[in-house]
């Protein structure tokens, strides 16, 4: 299989899908890897690094996108890179389309399997391939919450973790799945007030029993998110449906309660969001006030540190990467059952029941689409 790498061309997107290790992994499988010149740029590797493990490099995205049979990005494809797909060919990346209905619909019409790393999904309902980005997203979120407290960003001019004699801040966690996780342990680091939010109480009680109390946990319902966020100097939403978009848990009401100069994250975003006050905002203008509070919603978090996340996720996806070149779509599938739930569309049909239902589209069965 020819296995294409274009360099991402969103805002501020470093990253890059494939390392030259794991490219040197795909090529002794016995496939060609061709990868856009300078796609690893942004993440520390060159050309001549990739070149050395055996890869082939094209001079353009075309080029790349015309010859490749299975296409490995980072991020969900803009709108020229849509138009270059072909129907059966094979897109893997993270999609995120129950943000984005245009994205959605012109996927679907490409004809192209487009499979989403963020909806592959093992039988215990874990996220193998969204994990690692998580964690990174959910520390980052306490280090830019942090920034964005500061006087001279917008914020009240609160250090998180105060000093001796001083209150430090309060920072609460909407969400304690991966994300929302890494989030209060980092703000448990810095020695803030960290309470974490959740409706599931196996996630709550794994955090009380790994860290002590140092995290307070709650039952999240509406009227404890209203005390928590009024209260909160920086409140960070990492609620997940997998594929779906992001339950609005935080409202414009609570939002308007915080004080002047509050920060909220929404590592949510790439869903939607789970504020109703959020929308998307870019490395480039990161932040926007509302009511008095910051927002920040960065839909690539992991991009402002391209190395760490690059090693990340590629750790996480080349054994799947390697299923699919060397077994197809339908082998690897059959090998690997948690394929088939990333698969988002194929075929001209939306085939994941979560973005189908979130967008109001037609849903089919990926059996119906493939025939396995």
């Amino acid at each position: 299989m020819i296995v294409g790498v274009p360099t991402e061309i969103k805002t501020h997107e470093y990253r890059v899908a494939l390392t030259p290790a794991a490219a040197r992994e795909v090529v002794e499988h016995g496939h060609q890897v061709l990868l856009q010149s300078g796609a690893g740029t942004g993440s520390g590797h060159r050309d001549d690094d990739y070149v050395a493990q055996g890869v082939r490099i094209a001079p353009s995205a075309e080029d790349v996108f015309e010859a490749a049979q299975m296409v490995l990005k980072v991020k969900e494809p803009q709108p020229g890179e849509v138009a270059m797909l072909s129907p059966g060919q094979v897109l893997f990346t993270y999609l995120h389309l129950a943000a984005n209905k245009d994205l959605t619909v012109s996927l679907r019409d490409s004809g192209a399997i487009g499979i989403a790393y963020e909806t592959v999904e093992l039988a215990d309902h874990s996220l193998p391939l969204l994990a690692p980005m998580s964690e990174i997203a959910g520390r980052m979120a306490t280090q830019v919450g942090a920034y964005f407290l500061e006087k001279a960003e917008g914020g009240r001019g609160i250090l998180l973790g105060g000093i001796p004699g001083v209150m430090p801040a309060k920072v609460v966690v909407v969400g304690a799945g991966m994300a929302g996780a890494n989030a209060a342990v980092i703000a448990m680091g810095m020695q803030a007030r960290v309470v974490a939010l959740d409706r599931n109480p196996d996630k709550l009680r794994q955090l009380n029993s790994l860290y002590l109390g140092h995290i307070m946990t709650l039952s999240s319902n509406r009227l404890t998110l209203e005390e928590q966020v009024v209260d909160a100097d920086l409140v960070i939403g990492a609620a997940l449906i997998p594929g779906a978009s992001a339950p609005k848990l935080v409202t414009e009401d609570m939002i308007r309660s915080m004080r002047p100069g509050s920060v909220v994250v929404d590592i949510s975003i790439d869903q939607g969001g789970c504020f109703e006050t959020s929308r998307p905002t870019s490395h480039d203008h990161p932040v926007y006030e509302l009511y008095g509070v910051v927002h920040y919603a960065v839909t690539n978090i992991p991009g402002a540190v391209p190395q760490t996340s690059t090693y990340g996720l590629t750790n996480a996806t080349l054994p799947y990467i390697l299923q699919l070149a060397d077994r197809g779509v339908e082998g690897a599938v059959n090998l690997n059952g948690a394929l088939r739930s990333g698969i988002n569309v194929a075929g001209g049909s939306v085939v994941h029941p979560a973005v189908a239902e979130s967008l109001d589209l037609e849903y089919r069965t990926v059996a119906e689409v493939l025939g396995f």
